[in-house]
């Protein structure tokens, strides 16, 4: 189905994030936060729609902070992105 991007407020909660899901082998790709995502890091998780249920529940039990879990509106990617948590 497509990526999910995660984006943060702050780069130490990006790379806490990144080590967390690398310990626990769930894939990802660390990308430049998509113009159309406002958030205050310019980091964020790329990660497919299979690994959304373990990525978050990473995120719920290490109390990772994130600005948010994005879909691509469209299927470039490069458009428009709906929130979805």
């Amino acid at each position: 189905m497509g990526a999910r991007v995660m984006a943060f407020d702050s780069s130490q909660q990006a790379l806490r994030a990144e080590m967390l899901l690398e310990e626990r082998d769930i894939a990802f790709d660390m990308i430049p936060t998509p113009g159309a995502i406002t958030a205050g890091c310019a980091l964020s998780l790329s990660f497919s729609t299979e690994e959304l249920g373990r990525v978050m529940a990473v995120v719920q039990e290490e109390h990772i902070e994130i600005r948010g879990i994005f879909r691509a509106s469209d299927s470039s990617g490069e458009g428009s992105f709906e929130q979805l948590v």
